[in-house]
């Protein structure tokens, strides 16, 4: 069954870049923007990243942690928040039971193609674990812009 907007965010912990590991009940009372990308260091993972670290100061004014997921491993995290200056949480979901329990991990087609993979999406999460917002099918330009005025409405 889909998530949407009132549910209870699927719980998680993940291990991150950096030897961190990252769980949803370690960040309850705090909002969260939990977004779902493809693959590091790829050109809109990669812009999508860089937007929302140039944002980083605006989120944290507004309550609000950013983490990203994908199923990259740890390294390749490491990897890319070192050579892009990333300064918010990557965590690593190689089994793709977080990524799945959030409906992002699906099937995709390309030049006639099926494959699986990561549909870019964002979650807005409250300070109780509630979903507030989803973002489907995530066109980067813009896209920041749109989840930090979400995230500064969000009580």
């Amino acid at each position: 069954m889909p998530l949407e907007p009132g549910n209870a965010a699927p719980l998680f912990s993940l291990p991150g870049a950096g030897g961190e590991t990252i769980s949803l009940e370690s960040l309850r009372g705090h909002k969260i923007v939990l977004y779902f990308y493809p693959k590091d260091d790829t050109s809109g993972c990669t812009l999508e990243a860089q937007n929302f670290n140039a944002h980083s100061d605006a989120f944290a004014a507004a309550g609000a942690t950013v983490i990203g997921v994908s199923p990259d491993s740890v390294k390749s995290h490491d990897k890319f928040r070192t050579k892009y200056g990333l300064t918010f949480p990557l965590a690593s979901d190689e089994s793709k039971s977080m990524l799945e329990a959030y409906g992002v991990w699906v099937e995709k087609s390309m030049y006639g193609r099926k494959y699986m993979g990561v549909e870019r999406t964002t979650l807005l999460i409250d300070r109780e674990g509630r979903i507030a917002r989803i973002w489907h099918k995530v066109k980067v330009p813009g896209h920041v812009e749109e989840v930090l005025a979400a995230a500064q409405a969000l009580a």
